[in-house]
Order: C-alpha cells, then structure tokens, then sequence
C-alpha cells in the first residue's frame, strides 16, 4: 500500500514538473495561470469545486503536440483574487477575464476549452467574442442557448421544483451553502468527486433535487475506497486549496444566474457558429439535467465538429478517462484550426 501511494504521488509530480506558473493583472484582478508549451493559444476554463490543477492530465500532452496552453484559477479560486461582491462574478466579467489573458500572453486569438462551470464560459467567449475565439469545445456541459421569455432562472427553478431544493436554488443564498462545505472539506469535496463520478453506486450517485430538510452530505454518497483515478495526494492538494480559500468564490457564480440572464437578453437563440465539440461521460448526472440541450447541439451549434459520450464516464471527463479526452481535444483542435 506504501508503495502504491508513493507511486501515485510520483506520477502527480510527474506530470506537474513542466508546468510553469504565474500571476498576471487581468480585468482588475491577479489571476494565477499554469502554462505549457509554445504554439497557437488554448485556454482551458475548470468547472466546480475545481482549480487549473484539474487539467494537470492534459496540460503537458496537448503542449507536447505543439500548443501553448494555458490554464488558469478562474475568478474566486485557488490563488486567483477572490473579489467580495456577488456581482463581479456575472458572465461578462468572467469572460472579460480569459480575453485578458490572451490580450497579456501576445495572442489575437485562441482556441477555448471549457469543463462544468468553465463549459459556460467558454460558450459565452465563443458567443460574444468570435473575433477572438475561434474554436470551442465544451466538456460536461452542453451549450444553454438563451431561451425567450419573462421569467428569470431562479423563478422557472421554483416552479418547477415546488416544495423541494435545487442545487442551484439551495446555492443562492450566501453563506448557506459554504457552512455546510466548509464543515468537513475534505469530506465535501470526495462526495462530489465520487458521486458525481462514473463509479458511484446508483445509491451513493448524486442528485441534483432532494428534500429541503437534507444537507449537501445528502446530495450523495462517499465510497468506501479512493475511486481509481483520484489520488490521496491529488484529494490533499485540492482540500488544501478549498480550505485556504473556502467556497464562496466558486458559488458566487452560481448567485449570478439571474443576472447573467438579464444581462445577456441580446443572445436570445444565438448560436454558436465557430468549429466546436461537445464531449461528456455518459454516466454524467449533471448531464442527465441538460439532456434537452445536449439533444439539441446540431441545431444550437452548427458547426459542431462532434459530440462524445465516453463510456462509464461520469462528470469529471478530465480526470475520469485522462487519455480518451486528451486524445479527442487534440484531434478537434488540429483538423479545425482556423488561424
């Protein structure tokens, strides 16, 4: 077992050696990036509860097949600025952020890959800046197209989920969610990870609407052992981080959807028209929440270059099956470069 762990502690190392890190000044805030590589530019934009490190798999492979990647803590996490107004973690302010990295690192444009949270972003840099972003491939999450209508996210959640919590709507409120979180992090963070996870237990799979009365904890089940493709080394990094930090960052975007919602209202039925891809475990619950949207990718995205299920794969895709999505992003990125 000793063995075992200093192996995979070796490997973590290992594929974090090349790695270079900064801090740059971008739309107000200090952002920390990890980069690799020189080349054409590819941003890769985390989800929640992560940091850049959920991309260590793929940083060092997509550099070594000729690009300049860079991966940044988005606003609120890790060792970037956490800003306390709810307010600076809308949409706009968040893409502002990666087109700012770009601008910094000597580019005029650049390809986008996002996961979770981060799949969000990278369709909103595809939408409002295609001059810019001419490339998009979107991890976990498929594209939400703005719908037409006159009531806000929050006030469809409600109605629909009457007398029961959203994970969304149980988010909303500040400080509610991050006392949970925070309790136990170590112990928040492995329930995510795993019941979210292609290997969760149909017990144990997490579940986005449950009774009011019911804590995060409740949301999903912990596994009796470290699933296969999560480290105690790379566990300990992450808990490290969230305890340092907390969770308000990251939740502070989800507080922003109503505002995103009015303040996107010109996006109404757009599509996203540059090369794109669409990649996601098939055992995603969160994806079982989109599954309208992701049936509907042809027509929001028609330039979707192609749209992957991985095989027991649940919502961690950049993690769960290293390989299969590094291999898929490389091969988006070379047959659809646009310069």
């Amino acid at each position: 077992m000793i063995c075992a762990i200093e192996n995979l502690v070796s490997a973590s190392v290992h594929l974090t050696a090349m790695i270079e890190h900064r801090q740059i000044r971008v739309n107000g805030i200090q952002m920390h990036i990890a980069e690799q590589g020189t080349g054409p530019l590819v941003i890769l934009c985390h989800g929640f509860p992560e940091t850049w490190y959920s991309w260590r798999h793929q940083i060092g492979p997509l550099a070594d097949r000729g690009w300049h990647i860079i991966a940044p803590d988005q606003r609120g996490y890790g060792q970037t600025e956490r800003p306390r107004e709810v307010a600076s973690y809308d949409i706009l302010n968040l893409v502002a952020d990666i087109v700012a990295i770009v601008k910094l690192s000597g580019y005029t444009t650049a390809a986008v890959v996002g996961n979770d949270w981060g799949s969000l972003v990278a369709a909103h840099c595809a939408l409002l800046r295609p001059d810019i972003f001419r490339q998009v491939a979107l991890l976990s999450v498929p594209y939400l197209p703005r719908i037409a209508g006159t009531h806000s996210p929050t006030e469809v959640l409600q109605r629909m989920y009457r007398g029961k919590e959203f994970y969304q709507l149980f988010f909303q409120q500040p400080g509610r969610a991050e006392a949970q979180l925070e309790q136990d992090v170590r112990q928040s963070l492995l329930m995510l990870f795993y019941s979210l996870s292609g290997e969760a237990l149909p017990e144990k799979r997490w579940r986005p609407v449950v009774q009011k009365a019911e804590t995060i904890l409740d949301w999903g089940g912990l596994p009796e052992k470290m699933p296969n493709w999560l480290s105690e080394n790379d566990l300990e990094t992450l808990t490290q981080e969230f305890r340092r930090t907390g969770f308000a960052g990251g939740l502070n975007w989800y507080r922003n959807i109503d505002r995103n919602w009015k303040m996107t209202a010109f996006l109404v039925e757009a599509t996203i028209n540059q090369p794109s891809l669409f990649l996601a475990g098939e055992r995603d619950p969160i994806l079982e929440v989109y599954r309208n949207y992701e049936k509907l990718l042809e027509k929001s995205m028609p330039n979707l270059k192609g749209r992957i299920l991985l095989d027991g794969v649940g919502h961690w895709t950049t993690l769960e099956d290293t390989e299969s999505v590094t291999q898929h992003i490389a091969e988006f990125l070379s047959a659809n470069c646009t310069g």
